[in-house]
């Protein structure tokens, strides 16, 4: 073979040149991560029931889709949470290597058995089924700098200009709103509607009815009479547009021929569809889209076409709004891929100074050298093939790869150089004579190298994943540099190598004169030594058991994890106050929460984003979470300016903040694997003993976690605490004897009380939704209920407290469940280990 390209050396560098192109082709179509995928595909179902409190969705909307979830292939496990704002998520994992837009697919053909079975306000809401990953790539905040837009202002133009032009976006997964675009809100005066003897169900009537849009046919359409000259579309009734419009409805006429309008019971103004949130950027008012990654999808294409479609969508903001980036973990993997390219390429550069200063021989060491583009754009062709991404792992393992594949281009220079002073033959005859005696040897040390490293892409979960590709880089790398050897290397040395002598190398003068006396020097010293040691060989196999032994006991006391901590640049802050705290109470932790960051870790932090009202562990009022983003790594040298740190210090000052528990955290290493560092663990209701005996358990596995602070820390619920709840019973029988519907009874609590959406309007130009609730002062105390009144069957008006009791119960504001059993998820770390760790259950 070697043979057949030394007579024919342009044939090896067109073999050459075609497996670079390949490789620079390669590059620029493969994806560039941090790290290979390594997180499960996963699918999200998200679904809202307004006004439901967390157990009404569990068991009328997650159950529902739950059980017909079931004979989806490669399925791993299912998890959900529901929650007192009306949300429900079902997340379904599915075995790695699965192709997620199958899985997508399969999961909306069974969420449409389904549907039918679900309440009419869910379906009116619409559910959605995308694959995205569980974490944010990256939050893109809106704030007007010149204060002239409200947050209720900027929310709605990001929702009706911004967030459809993102979740189009090539990779992006699912798009969340910090924030609510504007809703026709008609707020309910319980006394003027018991004035008028009107109630919720009237206007709602109403509102449907005058409030609508009808296809009304045309003039002369066809078929039509003969000779017909006219055809006109007919435009009827159409859609109420302002709030002037829907106060002129009319909902009822009195005998006197007097109208009772909607402005005459309601206050109707342009809000926002809920007021579940509050964000700020640095204090000043705003609104924010958290965005995820599409399972698969690259991390840093995403991110740049993000930026890109919002730069693109900038000129036409209204005047003052500007885009910031609060959060972004994009530039570490940036800079991560950054230094191990600048890592290859000093690799590159060392190898060819270490075989120049060997092989003292300019066109000898060309040789070697050119064998290294060739392999590495060619590993990088075998890497698309494979449909790996360019990595840190990947570029580690040419990094690693340098070193070996330049061994067998070295083996065939050395051995063509002996040939020539052996035999004195020229170096094509040379060539050919060396290529016979070590293409074997060539081929074994390939085999050899590759036996060592083959074993890690058979590795099975994350770990596999992770070091699967690592592995095969270095494989094919070496597979490659076999063939470069086989084929270019003989080529290169019959065409560029000159006759040399034998002491060519000791005729050397200047540096490399006093180098090779050095290095002789540096043999014979090593000779002798082993010489010595062969004369002793105890002794020195006993010093050799205890190197080894020593080493053993080393490896057995450092600590494990799967991978380190990183200062990644960005890390979040977690905020829960107690249960029932309201809206304006958690504002005020999460303003002491900015204002240390702003101000005792000025000189690290760039910018702090909080959400008031939404956190990974559960939306509600007495939740929040603050995004925080630091300087660049530049601008903040020196261990006390880490994040790991920063975040120790925080930790610290936010234990006597007494309102409430906030947890900094760092972000894990992969951020596809989560939102935190440490672990996750469910703890399954699988007797379904009820709520309250898993609370009591999670509350018992807690207490033992805290005796163990020398093995785990930060150890906490994933979840909100069980809140106050005020739980209303009507007696059905007095109910009916009252002539009263029950489904009147049911749509006046949850308008009044939870609000209902009606039907739509349009809003320069998009649809928007109209939502009827009670006005805040009538639905603020409990007694409140007892003025909301019911039409019974004979027309007369009653009120609530002649068929209802009332009393308060504790429920939780967040229900989770695993694989269709109820759970609760809790999450820790490891304490910092210095002792081996001992097995505890």
């Amino acid at each position: 073979m070697a043979n057949f390209f030394i007579q024919r050396p342009v044939f090896a560098w067109v073999l050459a040149i075609i497996l670079m192109i390949a490789g620079g082709l390669a590059i620029l179509k493969l994806p560039v991560a941090q790290y290979p995928t390594i997180a499960p595909p996963a699918v999200a179902i998200t679904a809202t029931y307004p006004g439901a409190d967390a157990q009404t969705v569990q068991d009328t909307v997650t159950q529902v889709i739950e059980q017909n979830m079931n004979g989806i292939d490669n399925l791993m496990y299912m998890s959900s949470t529901s929650d007192s704002a009306g949300n429900v998520t079902i997340t379904l994992t599915f075995e790695s290597g699965t192709d997620p837009d199958i899985a997508q697919v399969q999961v909306q053909n069974k969420l449409q058995l389904a549907m039918p079975l679900l309440p009419q306000e869910v379906q009116q809401q619409g559910i959605g089924v995308e694959k995205s990953s569980s974490s944010f790539l990256l939050v893109a905040g809106f704030v007007s700098d010149n204060k002239s837009l409200s947050q209720d202002d900027i929310s709605d133009y990001v929702a009706s200009n911004v967030k459809d032009a993102i979740s189009r976006t090539t990779g992006v997964g699912d798009v969340q709103l910090f924030g609510a675009q504007y809703a026709m809100r008609i707020w309910l005066d319980s006394n003027a509607m018991n004035k008028y003897q009107l109630t919720p169900l009237d206007i709602i009537n109403q509102l449907k009815t005058q409030n609508d849009q009808i296809a009304a046919g045309q003039l002369g359409g066809t078929p039509s009479v003969p000779g017909q000259q006219l055809n006109a579309s007919i435009i009827a009734q159409t859609r109420l547009k302002s709030p002037e419009e829907f106060g002129r409805v009319t909902l009822k006429v009195n005998q006197d021929g007097s109208m009772v309008h909607l402005k005459d019971v309601a206050r109707i103004e342009l809000g926002g569809e809920n007021y579940n949130m509050v964000t700020k950027i640095n204090g000043q008012a705003a609104t924010g889209l958290g965005i995820k990654l599409a399972t698969g999808a690259n991390a840093l294409d995403t991110a740049s076409a993000i930026k890109s479609k919002l730069a693109q969508l900038q000129q036409f903001f209204p005047q003052g709004l500007k885009v910031v980036y609060p959060y972004d973990t994009t530039p570490f993997v940036k800079i991560s891929i950054h230094e191990v390219v600048k890592t290859l390429f000093e690799a590159i550069i060392l190898v060819f100074l270490v075989m120049y200063l060997f092989l003292q021989n300019l066109r000898a060491t060309l040789i070697p050298t050119i064998a290294v583009p060739v392999v590495l754009l060619g590993t990088f062709a075998v890497l698309a093939a494979f449909g790996f991404s360019i990595n840190t792992l990947t570029m580690f393992g040419m990094v690693l790869a340098i070193g070996l594949l330049v061994d067998d281009a070295i083996v065939v220079v050395e051995n063509v150089e002996r040939v020539m002073v052996e035999h004195k033959l020229p170096p094509k005859e040379a060539t050919q004579k060396s290529m016979e005696q070590i293409q074997g040897a060539l081929v074994g040390i390939a085999m050899v190298l590759s036996a060592v490293f083959i074993p890690m892409a058979f590795f099975g979960g994350s770990t596999g994943a992770i070091y699967r590709q690592f592995s095969l880089t270095i494989v094919s790398a070496m597979a490659l540099s076999v063939l470069v050897a086989l084929i270019l290397t003989p080529a290169l040395c019959a065409t560029l190598l000159k006759p040399v002598s034998g002491d060519h190398h000791e005729k050397k003068g200047g540096f490399f004169g006093w180098f090779n006396a050095l290095f002789d020097r540096s043999v014979e010293h090593y000779s002798n030594s082993v010489s010595g040691i062969l004369r002793k060989t105890g002794r020195y196999l006993v010093v050799y058991i205890i190197i080894v032994g020593g080493m053993a006991v080393l490896f057995l006391r450092l600590p494990t994890s799967f991978l380190p901590e990183e200062d990644q640049g960005v890390f979040m802050t977690m905020v829960q106050l107690p249960a029932g705290a309201t809206q304006t109470r958690t504002q005020q932790v999460l303003d002491q929460v900015q204002n240390y960051y702003l101000k005792n870790e000025k000189a690290n932090v760039e910018s702090v984003f909080t959400v008031n009202g939404f956190s990974f562990s559960g939306q509600g009022q007495n939740a929040g979470i603050a995004f925080i983003s630091l300087k660049p790594w530049e601008a903040r040298p020196g261990a006390e300016n880490s994040v790991e740190a920063i975040v120790g210090r925080a930790t610290k000052a936010f234990s006597q903040i007494k309102d409430g528990l906030v947890f900094p955290f760092n972000l894990p290493a992969i951020i596809e694997l989560g939102t935190a560092t440490g672990f996750d663990f469910e703890l399954i209701d699988q007797a379904n003993l009820g709520h309250t005996s898993l609370t009591q358990a999670r509350n018992e596995l807690l207490g033992m976690v805290k005796a163990h602070p020398d093995m785990l820390v930060r150890v906490r619920p994933n979840g909100l605490e069980d809140t106050p709840q005020f739980k209303l019973d009507v007696d059905q029988e007095k109910a009916q004897a009252l002539g009263i519907s029950l489904s009147d009874v049911n749509q006046t609590i949850s308008t009044a009380l939870g609000g209902t959406y009606v039907n739509d309007f349009i809003d320069h130009g998009r649809v928007k939704k109209v939502y009827v609730q009670a006005d805040a002062r009538f639905r603020m105390l409990p007694g409140d209920i007892s003025n909301l009144y019911v039409r019974s069957a004979n027309g007369e008006m009653v009120p609530f407290s002649a068929f209802s009791t009332s009393h308060w119960v504790y429920g939780s504001p967040r229900l989770e469940r695993y694989n269709g059993m109820p759970s609760m998820e809790i999450i820790g770390e490891s304490a910092p280990v210095k002792v081996p760790v001992r097995p505890w259950r």
